[in-house]
């Protein structure tokens, strides 16, 4: 299922937590429905637009290659929803396949593909909640400007918004412009 609302402007702090709640919900809902991993995909769009043509685009690529992903390994995939919000696009994939291993090849995707810093691929167990990188021996999330732990410098705030903004930008542009 796919559900789609126009391009918009910049959203609130109060949006993107409601946002933020309401996916935890749908979440959990999968989980107890299907007692299998959830795969959980959100870009990473600082500032305040969330919802523009270059992340519809870079989320398109997000999908195709966890498709793609899932397609390869041959995992059963229970249910798959795709969400284009103003709060940014969201995609839940519920996989009958162990959650480390999933995670595995996850974090191995945001980490090889060019766009793939951009894309948070979150894999939430039934049983254990969210498995993280750290579980599997993975790093942390770099920096997009300076390589430093990214939580760090977000929190932080270490980069100007503009500099983080643009460095996502030229990412996305560096892409779609390969060709």
């Amino acid at each position: 299922m796919t559900i789609a609302t126009p391009v918009r402007a910049g959203v609130s702090l109060d949006a993107l937590l409601a946002a933020k709640e309401r996916r935890a919900a749908r979440q959990a809902d999968w989980l107890t429905h299907y007692q299998q991993p959830v795969i959980s995909l959100t870009l990473v769009t600082p500032g305040k637009i969330k919802d523009s043509l270059r992340y519809r685009n870079t989320m398109g690529v997000a999908l195709q290659m966890c498709d793609q992903l899932l397609w390869k390994n041959r995992w059963q995939v229970l249910d798959r929803q795709v969400l284009w919000l103003p709060t940014g696009p969201e995609a839940l994939w519920c996989v009958a396949h162990p959650a480390a291993e999933i995670k595995a090849h996850c974090a191995e995707l945001e980490q090889t593909h060019p766009l793939g810093r951009l894309w948070d691929l979150d894999v939430i167990c039934p049983e254990n909640s969210q498995v993280g990188r750290q579980s599997l021996g993975s790093h942390l999330r770099r920096c997009l400007i300076c390589n430093e732990p990214a939580h760090a410098c977000s929190r932080s705030r270490n980069h100007p918004l503009e500099q983080v903004v643009a460095r996502v930008e030229k990412m996305i542009d560096d892409w779609f412009a390969r060709d």
